[in-house]
């Protein structure tokens, strides 16, 4: 049988804010498979703030996009036809394969998930790359310790709410800043935050940090960077430690993203700054993908999916996390399994 593909390409490198001349849908036939190859239908894709990085030329921790190619990202299909004695039909994968219908892929390339664990679309969330960057960078770099006071930027995110769900498990005092008077209920009364700060609607940033943390910032847990993590940098304690995950607030920017040095404080403080991606802990995912697993059963984590359907919808989907309109991980249903419920 032969499938139309209909994928969605990188087709002009932006300049700020992406907007629909960034995309483009295109149509390509999937050639007959070859030995070792599985035809995956994409069920559910993610839209990450990381992908607007790789929209630029420019050098990184990860190849940018091709201008004429697929946009690369995380991925949950269902095996559709199967050439290797690995997968078999109605088999549900994740991968790279991003933003496309149907992928054919190597046996390398996916790995099989099992569905009676938790939702499958959790394996792109709490139970993915972004459980694992929350895990991985409050635990090995943050270290939070019990009593201690850990802040969190962009907390109503999908990171960012487990960063602050895990340190609760640790016993540290756990305030959010997020965009919205919502999300701060969302942290505080869900997900057990002991204080918000709503960003946008704060006269004074810093004075609220100052309010919410008055025994001061042990941990920072930074996915925004620009002026609310300047305000949260005059709160650090001695030796505080800052895990550096993300800054969304200059992905766009056209020009240098420009503020207050970091140096005198990080000396001062004795304090450390570390940026870091979940590649770098690659060798232990199966370490925390268990540890993850075995506290949502417990019910020590919670999780929110902010889903959008339609495959026609995945860039405006991805624009809207520039505008803060998801709470948790943002996601795309593309289709319904067609061999399993």
């Amino acid at each position: 049988m032969t499938f139309v593909n209909q994928q969605i390409i990188l087709a002009e490198r932006p300049k700020g804010m992406p907007d629909s001349s960034t995309f483009k849908f295109v149509e390509k036939d999937i050639d007959e498979l070859k030995e070792g190859q599985i035809l995956v239908k994409t069920l559910f894709v993610s839209v990450d703030p990381y992908m607007r990085g790789r929209m630029e030329d420019a050098e990184s921790y990860i190849e940018p996009f091709q201008v004429g190619e697929v946009i690369e990202g995380g991925a949950i299909g269902e095996v559709i036809e199967s050439k290797s004695d690995l997968f078999q039909q109605g088999d549900v994968v994740t991968g790279m394969f991003g933003w496309q219908q149907y992928y054919a892929a190597n046996e390398k390339e996916i790995r099989k998930i099992d569905p009676s664990l938790a939702p499958i679309s959790t394996h792109l969330g709490i139970l993915g790359m972004t459980g694992l960057t929350a895990y991985f960078g409050l635990l090995e770099i943050g270290q939070p310790q019990e009593g201690e006071t850990v802040v969190i930027s962009g907390a109503a995110g999908a990171v960012g709410s487990t960063v602050g769900q895990i340190a609760k498990i640790k016993g540290a005092k756990v305030v959010g800043i997020a965009g919205s008077d919502h999300k701060i209920s969302y942290l505080k009364d869900e997900l057990g935050f002991d204080e918000g700060i709503n960003y946008r609607t704060a006269k004074d940033l810093a004075n609220e940090v100052k309010r919410a943390c008055p025994e001061g910032v042990d941990v920072y847990f930074d996915n925004v960077g620009g002026e609310v993590s300047d305000a949260v940098l005059t709160r650090l304690n001695r030796f505080a430690r800052i895990p550096v995950c993300g800054a969304i607030s200059s992905y766009n920017l056209e020009g240098a993203d420009i503020g207050p040095r970091v140096q005198a404080t990080l000396i001062k403080k004795s304090a450390l700054m570390q940026g870091f991606t979940v590649g770098n802990y690659s060798e232990r995912f199966h370490e925390g993908a268990k540890q993850l697993g075995q506290w949502l059963q417990e019910g020590k984590l919670k999780y929110r999916e902010t889903i959008k359907e339609g495959f026609e919808n995945i860039p405006n989907a991805f624009l809207d996390l520039f505008k803060g309109k998801n709470i948790g991980k943002l996601l795309v249903k593309v289709a319904d399994r067609q061999y399993g419920k």
